[in-house]
């Protein structure tokens, strides 16, 4: 994995290498091995490497194709990479190293754009025709490696991370206030805008073409999308379980290819166990889980700590297993530099993944994930708004919008936002949310269709956010983080399969009210041995059956009680502080209500207590 840097500008003026550079050391933590800047009259491209496939010099980029007509910056993996080149050889390509990255340029050159369905990886990239003064940027599949761009006044610059973006000369870094508003109502951004003005996401399994001579670049262009379509094409349940296995063991193994040790996060859970139990068949790996100490504000331990289950798991399975208990301190220690690398808050509370991949950098530099395997197998089914009664896909996006209402409901909305009431009045996050699915297929007549429904949102919202985490707090330690249950077959596969395969007792429907006042794993995790069927069912022989069976539970940490003990100073100081910055939006009597309401137990807003502080460390920035 890398980090990728870029410029055109429209006015024809030549690109300053200074200006490149920049941006580029911004992103050094992404890659210490090798840095490099290319430019030609009006583009320029930057990049810093993370070596894991062919270490030598030669795989350094930009690359620049042996006829001096191509270039690429490229951040990524092709897993299928080996049988790419043999194609492109029998065609009459050369190679003169082992990276995917001379493999990727090559497929650019050898069928354009149609190159992006042929990869099976993660990645993000630009490619430039210097004859043609033609540009290709992309971005993999499901949207694994983030890429942000930024177009004003004559020209384009993209990154992987925001921060390069930032360093451009007059860059005017404002608060997006309508973006806020979005992400106080879902603790997500479901459009392709950032919390900082101008500055957007690029979307998943899009390209944009631009040809530089002109003066506006063109829209950018899906070429993949998620298509949860059951296929009944099989006539039994076995048949289903073999060839899952048959992928998921392929998928595994194709993304343990690496020149540096590879090792995997183990929580003691259905995926991760799965991916460590077929690496741990090609050979001895390491693994690493966190866990939190014991504390006496924590009656029930058990709910959240799983290093006792991944201890068992690793000694079954023969890895090499390393584990860190969190502490509660650990969340004030770890606050600037966790947002810092996610740039933004995004979707649940993201500083146990700090230290996941804090552990694993200490002994690897490729890490397995089982991201990905419960958006796409149902594995969290009191999610999936199961039980609805109604066929009427308006009807049903009203219900679900409410449903996914994370943080505050619209009403408490305008209440926390009146300082700057009239530069939110327009906003709808209705609107928003219904936008998720303007490209989605969708069906709206069984429970099956609203699930797949449900399924498609919580894979293009959700799952898409936890990878931007992901990659982007893994980056800032070097450390490249895989997903195997991301691989393309897998997806076709899980998308395809139906939904008697994945969760039961569909008439059933499990409210997650993030605001209950109880222990949330006693009250929801108990019910959920009702998703992941096939998956549960698929490798007898490889997971401990204590796994096989074991409830649901996510990666969920103790700061419902931490926040209001060990971390209560902390929170009072932070965010009960009249000059924080947070009140420059915020009305500062409705965020004393939420914390008191906390603090009182009438209320379990650990989400919205979350949110607050890694807000107050972002604008700290601002």
């Amino acid at each position: 994995m890398c980090g990728i840097v870029g410029l055109v500008d429209f006015k024809r003026d030549n690109i300053s290498q200074a200006n490149l550079q920049k941006m580029s050391k911004c992103l050094k933590h992404r890659g210490p091995d090798a840095e490099g800047i290319w430019t030609m009259e009006n583009v320029g491209f930057g990049h810093t490497r993370l070596a894991i496939l062919d270490l030598s010099p030669d795989a350094n980029q930009p690359m620049i194709s042996a006829d001096s007509r191509y270039v690429i910056t490229y951040n990524g993996e092709i897993y299928n990479h080996a049988e790419l080149r043999n194609e492109l050889e029998k065609k009459g390509y050369k190679f003169r190293t082992h990276s995917d990255t001379e493999v990727v340029l090559n497929s650019l050159m050898e069928w354009n754009e149609k190159a992006f369905i042929k990869f099976n990886g993660i990645f993000a990239l630009a490619f430039y025709d210097t004859r043609k003064k033609r540009m290709l940027i992309a971005r993999d599949r499901c949207g694994v490696k983030p890429l942000y761009l930024f177009e004003n006044d004559g020209y384009l610059a993209f990154a992987s991370e925001q921060k390069s973006i930032l360093k451009l000369e007059g860059f005017k870094k404002d608060l997006d206030i309508e973006t806020l508003y979005e992400y106080m109502t879902f603790q997500n951004i479901f459009t392709d805008k950032t919390l900082v003005k101008g500055i957007n996401l690029f979307p998943a399994g899009h390209y944009l073409e631009i040809y530089v001579e002109e003066q506006s670049t063109r829209r950018a262009i899906q070429y993949w999308d998620f298509e949860f379509q059951e296929q009944n094409d099989k006539t039994r349940e076995e048949e289903y379980v073999e060839e899952f296995k048959e992928i998921f063991s392929r998928s595994v193994k194709s993304q343990m290819l690496a020149d540096v040790e590879v090792g995997a996060y183990l929580s003691g859970g259905i995926d991760s166990t799965s991916i460590a139990a077929v690496a741990a068949q090609i050979k001895q790996i390491k693994t690493f889980t966190v866990g939190f100490e014991s504390s006496s504000n924590i009656d029930e331990k058990i709910a959240y700590d799983e290093r006792e289950n991944s201890q068992l798991i690793a000694t079954a399975l023969d890895t090499d297993h390393y584990e860190y208990a969190l502490k509660p301190s650990d969340i004030e220690s770890c606050l600037n530099e966790l947002m810092e690398s996610i740039e933004e808050p995004r979707i649940g509370q993201s500083y146990p993944n700090y230290y996941a991949a804090k552990l694993a950098s200490n002994h690897v530099k490729v890490v397995l994930s089982g991201a990905g395997g419960d958006e796409l197998f149902g594995g969290y089914p009191w999610r999936y708004f199961r039980g609805i009664k109604t066929g009427n896909f308006q009807d049903y996006l009203d219900q679900y919008y409410l449903y996914w209402q994370r943080l505050l409901p619209n009403s408490e909305l305008k209440k926390l936002f009146s300082p700057v009431k009239n530069r939110v009045s327009h906003v709808w996050t209705r609107d928003i949310f219904e936008g998720v699915f303007n490209n989605h297929k969708f069906q709206s007549k069984t429970q099956n269709d609203f699930v797949n429904n449900a399924l498609y949102f919580e894979s293009k919202t959700f799952l898409h956010s936890l990878l931007i985490l992901e990659d982007k707090i893994s980056m800032s330690f070097g450390l490249e983080s895989r997903v195997p249950f991301l691989d393309n077959d897998m997806v076709n596969f899980a998308t395809k399969l139906p939904i008697k395969y994945k969760i039961r007792n569909l008439e059933n429907h499990y409210r997650l009210d993030e605001n209950i006042s109880d222990n949330k794993p006693m009250n929801f995790y108990n019910m959920t041995r009702d998703g992941k069927l096939l998956v549960r069912k698929a490798l007898p022989e490889l997971v401990p059956g204590f796994v096989k069976n074991d409830i649901k539970r996510g990666f969920t940490s103790p700061d419902l009680l931490w926040f209001r003990n060990e971390n209560r100073d902390f929170v009072v100081k932070t965010i009960l502080n009249r000059k924080n910055k947070l009140y420059d939006i915020f009305d500062f009597n409705q965020v004393r209500s939420y914390v008191h309401d906390y603090f009182e137990e009438r209320s379990n807003s650990r989400l919205l207590i979350w949110s607050f502080l890694s807000l107050s460390a972002m604008l700290e920035k601002f």
